[in-house]
Order: C-alpha cells, then structure tokens, then sequence
C-alpha cells in the first residue's frame, strides 16, 4: 500500500515529491497456518500532506481468538522494533510512542495504526502482525507484504 506524504515546495515552487526517495513501508506478517490466520491491508495508496493523519489498516482472519495485535517499525538497514499491542478490546502496552494511537475492531476484523501530524522523520518501515514473532523470525517479514510510501 501506498501513502505519499509532500513535504512542501521548493524554492522554484515545484512539488518536492519528485525528488524524495520512498520512506515508508508497511509489511504484512502472517506467521500461522494461512488458512487458519490471515492478515492483509485495507487499501494500497494514499497521498497526503506533511502535517496530515496517516492510517495505517489491516484486516485479519482467524479461526481462534486473537489475543494480541501487533505494530512494529523499521528503521533503513536496522532491526524491526516493537512499537505496541493492542487486544481486540482496545486495550494497549504502555507507553504507546508518540503521535501514534491505534484502533481495533473486533467485529470487522480490522485494525489501525494512525501516526498523527505525519513528519518525514517517521519514515520507517511499519509491519502489522498477529503474533509477537517478527523481531525473531525474519524469514517472515518478506511474506505477502505491500508498500506504503511517504515523500
């Protein structure tokens, strides 16, 4: 999925976003059975400002219950951290970082990450999960994954 987010003008009055490099990504992590457990985002592109709201949504299946939905970020050419959980009740680890908050719905299946006032310093990687493996298995972080780009 795709999110652009323009910094501004330059001098010349031309869109800087031509010129910027993508900085965002967000990878979709599905460690179970993929019959049992599937987790997938809502859309594939969006543009927006710097200063805008981004949402970053996923939709999951699963044949139990889910305890715990997982966010974790990638900086470039370092390893994934994690940001926070969220339980289908909302419910959420503490501290959740800065400018971010997050929303389940458990009757939908979805969730959300939203990052507030979007600055090019939050340019990562973002990866939604079902399960807390991601940091030990980096096999799984190339698995069914869709790009999401802020310039």
């Amino acid at each position: 999925m795709a999110v652009v987010v323009n910094p501004g003008l330059d001098r010349s009055g031309d869109s800087m976003a031509d010129s910027i490099e993508p900085l965002f990504s967000h990878k979709v992590v599905d460690e179970g059975d993929t019959m049992a457990e599937q987790i997938e985002p809502l859309f594939t592109h969006k543009v927006v400002d710097e200063g805008d709201d981004v949402t970053l949504s996923c939709s999951y299946k699963n044949a139990g219950s889910v305890n715990n939905l997982f966010w974790y970020k990638q900086y470039p050419k370092s390893k994934p951290e994690f940001l926070f959980f969220i339980t289908p009740s909302g419910s959420k680890t503490d501290p959740v970082p800065p400018h971010l908050s997050a929303k389940v719905d458990d009757k939908t299946k979805q969730m959300d990450l939203i990052i507030s006032s979007a600055a090019v310093s939050d340019s990562a990687l973002y990866y939604c999960a079902l399960r807390p493996t991601v940091t030990g298995n980096p096999a799984a972080l190339y698995k069914d994954f869709h790009t999401v780009l802020l310039y």
